[in-house]
C-alpha cells in the first residue's frame, strides 16, 4: 500500500510538471535566447506565424513591419515565428543562419523565434493555415481567432490594428 501511495505521489508530481510546461509556450530566438510568449504580462503580443519558404511570407513581412512601426514605443511586442523545420533532411529545413539571411534580406523589423514544424503554436492557438497572425491580450490569452491566410489584395494590418487598439 505504501508503494502504491509513493508511486501515485510521483505520478502526480510528474503530471503537475507536464501540465505547467505545456501551458507555457517557450520559443527560441535565433541567438539562442528563450522567450516565454504567454508570460509577456502587461503587453499585447502579436505573433506573425509563417515560414521562410512560403510565397505569401513577403506580404506577411510587410504587414509585420507596418505593425511594428505603428506600435513602436507602446505596450506591444511583435515576433515572427518561423515554423521552418530544424531537421536537415526535411524538405522545409532552414538553419538559424538561413532564417537570419531571410530576416535580413526581407528587412524584417522584429525578432525571429523558432517553432519547428509549428509544434508550440499551431495547436495551442488554433492555427490551421500559414501564414497567420495571432494576437494575445495583456494576460497572455488569445484575444481573437487567428488571422489565417493572407489575401495579397487586402490590408490585414487594419483589422489587426483594430484588435490591438481595443486591447491597449
Amino acid at each position: 500500500m505504501k508503494r502504491l501511495s509513493i508511486t501515485f505521489s510521483i505520478f502526480a508530481i510528474m503530471m503537475a510538471f507536464v501540465l505547467t510546461a505545456s501551458a507555457q509556450t517557450r520559443l527560441t530566438g535565433l541567438n539562442g535566447t528563450s522567450v516565454a510568449i504567454d508570460q509577456q504580462r502587461g503587453k499585447v503580443v502579436i505573433l506573425a506565424v509563417g515560414a521562410s519558404w512560403l510565397p505569401l511570407t513577403a506580404r506577411q513581412v510587410e504587414f509585420t513591419n507596418t505593425l511594428a512601426k505603428r506600435y513602436a514605443g507602446k505596450d506591444v511586442v511583435i515576433y515572427f515565428v518561423a515554423t521552418d523545420s530544424q531537421t536537415a533532411k526535411s524538405r522545409n529545413f532552414a538553419s538559424n543562419e538561413d532564417l537570419q539571411k531571410f530576416a535580413t534580406s526581407s528587412k524584417l523589423a522584429v525578432p525571429v523565434l523558432r517553432d519547428p514544424e509549428g509544434a508550440g503554436t499551431l495547436k495551442k492557438y488554433g492555427i490551421d493555415q500559414l501564414p497567420s497572425f495571432i494576437v494575445l491580450d495583456k494576460n497572455g490569452s488569445r484575444a481573437v481567432p487567428p488571422y489565417g491566410g493572407i489575401d495579397p489584395k487586402f490590408d490585414l494590418t487594419v483589422t489587426i490594428a483594430r484588435t490591438v487598439d481595443s486591447l491597449l
